[in-house]
């Protein structure tokens, strides 16, 4: 490849990178009683401000069986600012294994903020034991 293919090609991908997305990052899973406390912080790099977003979630077992299908309801999510919400399921911490972020059912926004805003580019993470997917 010519070395202005090269550059082109890299800078192409770098364009993409940097695309605006939501970030969703499992952040605590804390036992309440008999409760699972799940924290999660979100952020949203669009210009816009999303009015609101509500994912699907599967909460799986420690079998890796769907113990529960929900949504979840990240309110609004303003531009370029971190949220921090909160969800509480009747299980053991410990027998939550993964939680998979299904897709967005609802993103709503400015007339501004791109078809998709809430799942194209998605990154998810976790800093517990329970692996965030989508």
């Amino acid at each position: 490849m010519a070395p202005a293919a090269v550059l082109l090609a890299g800078l192409g991908s770098m364009a993409r990178a940097a695309d605006p997305a939501v970030s969703i990052e499992l952040s605590t899973a804390e036992q309440v009683g008999e409760a699972c406390l799940l924290s999660f912080v979100a952020q949203s790099d669009h210009a816009q401000d999303i009015g609101q977003a509500v994912y699907e979630t599967v909460l799986f077992d420690a079998k890796g069986q769907v113990a529960r299908l929900t949504l979840l309801d990240f309110q609004d999510l303003p531009a370029g600012r971190m949220r921090v919400r909160q969800f509480q399921f009747p299980y053991a911490c410990d027998a939550i294994s993964r939680v998979l972020i299904n897709g967005a059912t609802t993103c709503t926004g400015g007339a501004d903020l791109p078809e998709a805003a809430c799942s194209r580019g998605i990154t998810l993470s976790s800093r517990t034991d329970q692996e965030l997917l989508g």
